[in-house]
């Protein structure tokens, strides 16, 4: 437990924080990887060079700061970020190091400002927050491995199919190269690859999430290919699995995990909005729906650039001719002719409130995926029009972000 003075000391610097925090957990990834350069076989070096790792932790640590005297406010967080790890394979001896890292990136950034006093209370907090990561992980592992079909860390799969879904997105259907079962799932998880490139100096570990319903002999992931637009470059590990990986080839694979799962026993009507291939994890959800529940009202409104990147048209066509209960609408940001004689063509441009209202209701169940952008003109669209926190769920590829910007 930590002494009143001790949570008072770090509740001072949640201001600092607040100016400084992404600079010290930029200094923190730099001598991270300088003293311990084979945690880069851990980290997204793609999110490193766009800050969106830094922003993350150094919003987490605020919130740990903000917290101190009621952590247990940031208990999702913590068991959000654990499925992360626990995909990752983030380990208990990790987190000493993490903790002496940090300490010195606030001593680095915030100089004589940093005293003995302060860096000593957050020794001590880093201590507590570090003890309820460790132990929400461990419980993990334990699922992930004790689950019928589990494993531990990273199992060889097969790629038994590779289908191209569209001009950018392509599934990868993996089955387990020792023939064993597999773990299930809750719609909307992900799994983590271990992906070895020729030619590159550390491995890359990726997050896909499972497109397909669970109960099914294999996981199917779908991936974009992310192509180098503006500053940003290609995504190394994207293009790789569409270029080089073929059926046939072998991905090391960590069970399912992650937290942005369908309510399966709400009775309120379900809208899934989703943006390019942030459809990927709403897919498995809408599956599993139909398959369980077929009668349960359920809306899909897919947006996308145009028909040639909208990737699963046909199955979401079959699953409205097979479900009266299901409605699917597509809105096309620059459609082509041929787009807007799609059957399910709903509008040109962007979703936006005013179209929002006239295909759902204030009390239906909303989950979001896609584009940052995306996701900030959902949520704000929700808020505005006052749909309750409960009834709004959605997930960041990648690092965790605000919408509330």
């Amino acid at each position: 437990m930590l002494s009143q003075e001790t949570k008072d000391i770090i509740k001072s610097t949640v201001p600092v924080l607040e100016i400084h925090g992404t600079a010290i957990t930029t200094r923190f990834y730099e001598l991270l990887f300088a003293s311990h350069p084979e945690l880069l076989n851990i980290f997204n070096q793609t999110n490193q060079k766009q800050g969106r790792q830094q922003t993350a932790l150094a919003n987490a640590v605020y919130a740990a700061a903000a917290h101190i005297d009621h952590l247990e406010d940031i208990l999702p967080t913590v068991k959000q970020i654990g499925h992360k790890h626990r995909g990752l394979g983030i380990q208990p001896e990790h987190y000493p190091i993490v903790g002496e890292t940090l300490l010195k990136a606030i001593r680095d950034v915030l100089g004589e400002a940093a005293t003995d006093e302060i860096i000593d209370a957050w020794a001590q907090a880093y201590g507590v927050i570090s003890d309820a990561f460790i132990s929400v992980e461990h419980e993990m592992y334990e699922h992930a491995t004790q689950q019928p079909g589990g494993w531990s860390g990273f199992r060889p799969f097969v790629v038994s199919k590779k289908v191209q879904e569209s001009e950018v997105i392509t599934s990868f259907y993996l089955t387990p190269q020792d023939g064993g079962d597999i773990a299930t799932y809750e719609p909307g998880q992900y799994l983590t690859l271990v992906v070895d490139i020729p030619g590159q100096s550390y491995t890359h570990r990726r997050q896909y999430s499972l497109s397909d319903a669970p109960g099914k002999p294999y996981y199917r992931i779908s991936v974009k290919r992310e192509d180098a637009r503006g500053n940003l470059p290609a995504g190394v590990v994207s293009n790789h699995l569409h270029e080089t990986i073929q059926e046939g080839d072998i991905l090391q694979v960590s069970a399912p995990s992650g937290d942005f799962v369908l309510d399966m026993n709400t009775k309120s009507p379900i809208v899934f909005l989703s943006g390019g291939v942030g459809m990927t994890p709403l897919m498995s959800m809408a599956n599993t729906l139909m398959e369980r529940r077929p009668a349960h009202s359920v809306t899909y409104v897919h947006a996308a650039l145009n028909g040639r990147v909208h990737a699963f048209k046909s199955d979401l066509t079959e699953m409205a001719k097979r479900h009266p209960a299901f409605r699917h609408y597509v809105v096309y940001e620059r459609p082509s002719n041929e787009d807007r004689s799609h059957a399910h063509f709903a509008k040109d441009g962007f979703i936006d409130l005013d179209w929002l209202q006239t295909i759902s209701t204030q009390d239906a169940e909303f989950y979001f995926c896609g584009p940052t952008p995306f996701m900030k003109a959902i949520y704000k669209a929700l808020k505005q029009w006052g749909v309750e926190d409960t009834h709004i769920h959605y997930e960041f590829f990648g690092p965790q972000g605000s919408l509330a910007d």
